[in-house]
């Protein structure tokens, strides 16, 4: 007789159940959300454990390599069908969740999730680190500049970050007012974008010592941000048996709705990381706007636009972008532009 465990997972505590083959329930318990608990948990059980089963969300790494260093089989559920399943019941406690897991698991109706590498997360922590100060500098920014419109001061419509101050502290310093509200909101902007400037030299560094991101940075358009997130998001490439899949797995395909007469196709699907998607966008866009050297990639590209419109071109060949780098990436080959056509 085969025994699952399903998790419902909390910020501090999880609810544990566990099922046998047959669906009864043999145990349910309230728990600390540590790894230590859960497995004396688990140990203390006189019958073998066949897998541990919890789904997606911010605890899901902590609790993956920490219950599979104790020896157990663990599966990270995906969180939309682990919903849908459990949305069937009536009550929804965490005791219930816990049970309605355990028999996701049991029945084996759910997709796993890929667990990502601990350097995949590090890079993956820096590129939102630093995305997060360069969001804070411009909101900063944007909230002097409105402001100093109450007072009739109206600054340029393009200041670059790193002049911001020069421009702005002169106005200011003259008006005694203006210096004693606002002073302090430049000083914060101006150590916010310092940090900012720190951060993206780590990760113009961190890019530049990948083998892989040098690899992804042969194609025009692509940058180091495109790269190394590509590469973290991405962490394993075998995980995808073809190439095809990834502009799917990050939303880059339109998504569709069939049933009987009615088989209605719709905008791209927006699933997986938006971060990627908006990175490979930025590429693509680059690629048909700013880039000079000619390709296949871009010719087919503008010919698309001239066609079916510009949003829907960058979104195409951001598309084939993902698939062309994680061929790249599988093949150790880099770019080469007179074999794109026919890549997607």
């Amino acid at each position: 007789m085969d025994y699952f465990v399903g998790l419902d997972v909390s910020l501090r505590s999880c609810a544990l159940c566990i099922v046998d083959t047959k669906g009864n329930v043999i145990l349910e318990r309230e728990l600390a959300c540590e790894i230590d608990d859960i497995v004396e948990c688990l140990s203390d059980c006189a019958f073998p454990i066949e897998r541990v089963g919890f789904e997606a969300g911010t605890m899901s790494q902590h609790l993956y390599f920490g219950l599979e260093a104790a020896g157990f089989d663990v599966v990270c559920m995906e969180a939309r069908q682990v919903n849908a399943a459990l949305s069937a019941m009536r009550n929804k406690t965490d005791k219930n969740d816990a049970r309605g897991i355990a028999h996701v698991l049991r029945t084996g109706w759910f997709s796993p999730v890929h667990m990502k590498s601990r350097e995949a997360h590090g890079n993956r922590a820096l590129l939102s680190a630093r995305k997060a100060l360069l969001k804070k500098t411009m909101d900063l920014a944007n909230e002097v500049r409105g402001l100093l419109k109450i007072f009739g001061i109206r600054l340029p419509k393009t200041v670059k970050h790193g002049s911001f101050d020069d421009v702005v502290r002169p106005m200011i310093l003259i008006d005694d007012v203006l210096a004693h509200a606002l002073v302090p909101l430049l000083d914060a902007r101006v150590i916010l974008y310092q940090h900012f400037l720190e951060l993206d030299r780590r990760v113009n560094r961190a890019a530049s010592h990948d083998v892989v991101c040098m690899r992804l940075m042969t194609i025009p358009g692509v940058g180091p941000i495109t790269a190394l997130t590509f590469k973290s998001a991405v962490d394993d490439p075998t995980r995808f048996k073809r190439s095809r899949t990834v502009g799917a797995h990050f939303g880059l395909t339109p998504r569709r709705y069939q049933s009987g007469e009615r088989d209605n196709p719709g905008r791209i699907s927006k699933a997986g990381d938006r971060d990627v998607r908006a990175a490979l966008y930025a590429a693509a866009n680059a690629l048909l706007m700013r880039t000079m050297a000619g390709s296949q990639i871009k010719s087919w590209g503008m010919r698309l636009m001239r066609t079916k419109g510009r949003r829907r071109a960058v979104v195409a060949v951001a598309r084939k972008l993902a698939v062309l780098m994680h061929r790249m990436w599988i093949d150790g080959t880099e770019f080469r532009q007179e074999q794109v056509g026919g890549t997607a």
